[in-house]
């Protein structure tokens, strides 16, 4: 067994569970989501998935499972019943750590969702729901199908179901969107009372319809000053920025999204869905991809070839994506992660490391590498040098 062998220890392991369906693909979106266009295959998406999930459990036998989330899509146009059919059987495939965080991304349509009260019944304790804004005019120039109050209404449901734990989705840099009107957004999220709330910048992603036919957005400094002062908003209402993109009142930061930016592991099921798997007899850490089209996801259930890829990372990728994680992090980079999560001796990533600093957007907290404030602007910049270089 070699030095590297020795230090690779598998992390806390989450599941993702992709549910790739909506009412509308919205323009700008990149992820793998498909307009529904006729009945939905609930039934029989729910048994791919088991199926899906039972080929993969070799690779993580007795490893407890600390989170599920379900993404998509719209993973709320899947009834209750469904998806308390589905975590009934992965209970009986995986031990769940006590108090598992289980989260389902609803969007605040009616026609998109069931009751949140049946859905906590089948074992959801967390929603994320996918605002975007609280401005009708907004809301129409990026193509929801949804209004502000259908918005709010969602968010009282989700309360009063006892679903105290969710979180509110928004974007800002929103075509025609002005500053005020960006605070505003947060102010109206901050009086639904949410535990946590997610802060995108709207951004142009390729194979999107805005990306081939881009509206006027913001300035970048106009998107700056909207990033500002949403936060100190938030800041000064007690939530805590942990994550780049990501807000949390104490104790409720996103359980699966946290793991995934420490580099931790996670079974992905669903059409399209990736996974991150350390497997440390082998001194391997795998990445896998399943078969992105529904219905050739769906046929796998006949063919068992459900996955669309499954490669070995090599040790320039480990470090990199480490690095590009973890800088995600308003704690910074936990430098005692390093050689467990990747395998890897620190002195793999020392040389960066010490240009990061000299050029002042790293320090050093006690075993931590946190970013400066200028780091903190240019966290890209920090990410770019752990880049692998070609040989």
């Amino acid at each position: 067994m070699t030095d590297s062998e020795s230090r690779l220890i598998p992390p806390p392991l989450t599941l993702y569970v992709h549910l790739p369906w909506c009412v509308k693909k919205c323009p700008y979106c990149d992820f793998n989501s498909h307009a529904l266009t006729e009945n939905l295959p609930e039934g029989d998406y729910i048994d791919a998935l088991l199926a899906d999930l039972e080929q993969d459990l070799p690779l993580v036998w007795g490893r407890p499972v600390h989170s599920i989330f379900f993404g998509g899509g719209t993973p709320s146009l899947f009834s209750a019943k469904q998806l308390d059919r589905f975590l009934s059987a992965v209970r009986g495939l995986l031990p769940l750590a006590p108090n598992a965080e289980i989260t389902l991304e609803a969007n605040p349509g009616t026609v998109e969702h069931d009751s949140f009260l049946a859905y906590r019944d089948a074992g959801i304790n967390r929603v994320s729901l996918g605002v975007q804004s609280f401005d009708d005019t907004a809301l129409r120039r990026i193509g929801r199908i949804h209004g502000a109050r259908e918005a709010e209404k969602a968010a009282e449901m989700i309360r009063d179901a006892g679903l105290d734990n969710y979180n509110i989705v928004l974007m800002y840099g929103l075509p025609g969107q002005s500053i005020q009107q960006a605070v505003k957004d947060v102010e109206t999220a901050l009086q639904l009372s949410p535990s946590h709330i997610s802060h995108y910048q709207l951004t142009l992603e390729p194979n999107t319809a805005f990306h081939a036919n881009p509206p006027t957005l913001p300035g970048d400094e106009s998107c700056w000053d909207m990033q500002e002062a949403s936060s100190g908003l938030l800041a000064g209402e007690g939530f805590e920025q942990y994550e780049i993109s990501a807000w949390a009142r104490e104790g409720k930061p996103s359980a699966h999204n946290l793991n995934y930016w420490r580099y931790g592991d996670y079974l992905g099921i669903g059409a399209g869905a990736h996974g991150k798997i350390t497997l440390a007899a082998d001194n391997e850490i795998r990445r896998t991809s399943k078969q992105r089209h529904p219905k050739a996801y769906l046929g796998s259930i006949q063919t068992g070839q459900w996955l669309a890829e499954s490669r070995s990372i090599s040790e320039k990728e480990r470090c990199f994506e480490f690095f590009l994680n973890q800088l995600r992090l308003r704690g910074g980079v936990h430098m005692d992660d390093f050689s467990p999560r990747t395998g890897l001796d620190w002195d793999f990533a020392r040389e960066n490391v010490a240009k990061a600093e000299v050029r002042g957007l790293l320090k050093r907290q006690a075993n931590r590498l946190v970013p400066t404030g200028l780091g903190w602007r240019f966290i890209n910049e920090i990410q770019e040098l752990f880049l692998p270089q070609e040989s």
